[in-house]
């Protein structure tokens, strides 16, 4: 997702780790905190982006109400997005505020 920079991440989550439904096809998966400006922006592209494609998901967490689930990822910043297959693999990871056409390339690449 250019415009956040991308970042390599191995392993997988399920519905029970993230508190909520992985998406058919794929999920996008936001960390945010409550004061971060360029979350509220996050949220409103991974929104709109998971409503046009059919069987995509946005899940938005809190980093920190799930410090164990921040730290076992290695979250360091907020936003920080990633990019699920349909089987909770972690495909892709960016941090910053993503752009609708970098956040549909990478779904391309997953779904």
């Amino acid at each position: 997702m250019d415009g956040a920079a991308p970042e390599s991440t191995p392993g997988s989550l399920d519905a029970a780790r993230l508190g909520a439904a992985l998406g058919e096809r794929a999920t996008l998966v936001q960390f945010s905190s409550a004061f971060c400006q360029p979350c509220r922006a996050t949220r409103r592209v991974l929104a709109r982006v998971a409503a046009m494609v059919p069987g995509v998901r946005h899940v938005e967490i809190d980093a920190e109400e799930h410090l164990g689930l921040v730290r076992a990822l290695g979250i360091v910043r907020t936003p920080t997005v990633l990019v699920l297959d349909s089987g909770g693999a972690v495909i892709r990871r960016a941090t910053g505020q993503p752009r609708p056409a970098d956040v549909i390339a990478a779904l391309a690449e997953t779904v």
